[in-house]
């Protein structure tokens, strides 16, 4: 005759078990130094050092990984070829440690449009989101190297995550202070309409942070901009101002994904 546990001990154990602490799901970044904490050398910031202000970390931690001067390419294959500004890892140090339930942002483009085989950084991929290749000499590594398009490197990100039970967010790079007849220069060349087709096709989250941040920037004005949110010999990098600005429209950004739980986490 099968014995029963006593309920009361029934209770006692469930109870136990609710008091078990839940490791805390992980918001992982990638990208390059517009998202990277960065030391605030000449006052320019990453916006990935803010975003904590906008996000509940008592319930969700946040792991930036972002690395300046990373493409999608070399974000992958280690490629800052200079050690000492390696200092956390890129890719091979992210993988291994996703889990279930966990979420990835990925925001590259900037870099991507760098020569594919200059002897400095090697770091551009191929224009488009298709299956192109072109195998290289790489005059740093002195190996030989099959570079791809950018749309691919990013679709590798989203699969191998995926397989992992994590959900990602691509973002498009966020604009730089380029200007033309008091218009933004808006897109990089594609790099941007690329990320989110690409996020499309993947089945995964995007959040076009060109556009978002772009619209207000043309709504300060050239002037305003430069003055605020950048620095004058710098189009690209942001001032702490900037960064803090691009974390809230990240954060403005995840909230407006209506399916994806990671909105639940943002204040």
């Amino acid at each position: 005759m099968r014995k029963h546990l006593p309920l009361s001990l029934v209770a006692i154990v469930i109870i136990l078990f609710a008091f078990i602490p839940k490791e805390k799901p992980t918001l992982w970044l990638i990208g390059d130094s517009t998202v990277a904490d960065g030391s605030g050398n000449n006052g320019l910031w990453g916006w990935g050092k803010f975003l904590h202000q906008f996000v509940d970390t008592n319930k969700i931690n946040i792991r930036n990984y972002a690395q300046g001067g990373t493409s999608t390419r070399t974000f992958r294959t280690g490629g800052i070829w200079d050690k000492k500004l390696n200092k956390i890892g890129m890719w091979d140090s992210v993988f291994p440690n996703l889990k279930s339930g966990d979420y990835l942002l990925i925001q590259f483009g900037i870099n991507d449009q760098s020569p594919v085989d200059d002897s400095t950084r090697s770091r551009g991929t191929l224009h488009g989101m298709g299956d192109d290749s072109v195998s290289i000499f790489n005059k740093i590594t002195q190996k030989q190297e099959t570079v791809h398009t950018y749309g691919w490197y990013i679709k590798q990100f989203i699969i191998e995550a995926k397989a992992k039970g994590v959900k990602v967010i691509v973002c498009s790079s966020i604009p730089k202070n380029s200007w033309k007849d008091g218009k933004l220069l808006r897109g990089e060349n594609g790099f941007c309409e690329w990320a989110l087709e690409t996020a499309k096709q993947q089945a995964a989250y995007s959040i076009d942070l060109n556009n978002l941040i772009g619209d207000i920037y043309e709504k300060e004005g050239e002037k305003n901009v430069t003055e605020k949110y950048h620095i004058a010999k710098d189009n690209t990098h942001t001032v702490e101002a900037g960064a803090f600005l691009n974390a809230s429209v990240v954060a403005k950004g995840i909230k407006s994904l209506k399916e994806c739980k990671l909105r639940k986490y943002v204040l």
